[in-house]
């Protein structure tokens, strides 16, 4: 599983069968500090709860497209849960990373 942050939500003008009613969200991957990674991408919202500013965790390919009822509709990013908190042990001689994860 990955981290992102929800940018916003997608609206579509032509919805795939299986994907009604499913909420679709622009994500930005991020790093295990919560810093942006990589580009945005379109993720189907499998907890039809996730919304802007929230951090989300999504899985990919085949994974993605399990995550959602029914199962092995045409995704290849999907949020499967909302991050509530992160935390990281500092390994030795590692130094915190300022305005890291919160």
């Amino acid at each position: 599983m990955f981290l992102g942050r929800v940018m916003g939500r997608v609206v579509p003008a032509v919805v795939c069968e299986g994907l009604q009613g499913v909420p679709l969200l622009w994500v930005q991957p991020l790093d295990k500090n919560s810093r942006p990674e990589g580009r945005p991408m379109v993720c189907a919202d499998g907890t039809r709860m996730a919304g802007p500013g929230e951090i989300v965790y999504w899985e990919a390919s085949r994974e993605a497209a399990l995550t959602l009822t029914p199962s092995f509709v045409p995704v290849d990013h999907a949020v499967v849960g909302i991050v509530d908190t992160i935390q990281l042990d500092e390994l030795p001689g590692q130094e915190p990373v300022p305005g890291g994860a919160p």
